[in-house]
């Protein structure tokens, strides 16, 4: 196995890990909704603490029900996975193009033109 896959391979093992940890350690049992996102945490900690607190700002789209809330973040994170994926793959086979012109062009492409002896080949028109 090569060092890369190694590397990847405990990369992958921690993610797993990170992800498993909460749900074997029973986090957040104690609770209603167990595993609620930020936004309900921090509107619940400060109506906790200021219960007549009201908030600066609305939200410009109010999804009609939780479903369509989740439906609508995992499209923004597929989208965006998307697009880093795009760029990532494109970055790789720009890399590997170039790679390859210098492996088709040999040792003596740096050389100017001609055969590598700095000789100007003769132009047959």
């Amino acid at each position: 196995m090569s060092r890369g896959a190694r590397i990847n391979t405990v990369l992958l093992l921690l993610v797993a890990a990170l992800a498993a940890l909460p749900l074997v350690l029973g986090l957040g049992d104690h609770k209603e909704e167990p595993f609620t996102g930020a936004d309900a945490e921090a509107e619940t900690a400060i109506t906790e603490i200021d219960p007549d607190y009201e908030p600066w700002f609305s939200p410009l789209y109010e999804p009609p029900s939780g479903e369509v809330e989740s439906a609508l973040f995992a499209l923004q994170a597929a989208i965006g996975a998307g697009v880093l994926a795009y760029y990532f793959g494109l970055r790789r086979g720009r890399r590997q193009g170039e790679e390859q012109a210098r492996e088709q062009a040999g040792p003596d492409a740096g050389a100017g033109p001609g055969d590598g002896d700095g000789a100007v080949p003769e132009r047959t028109v």
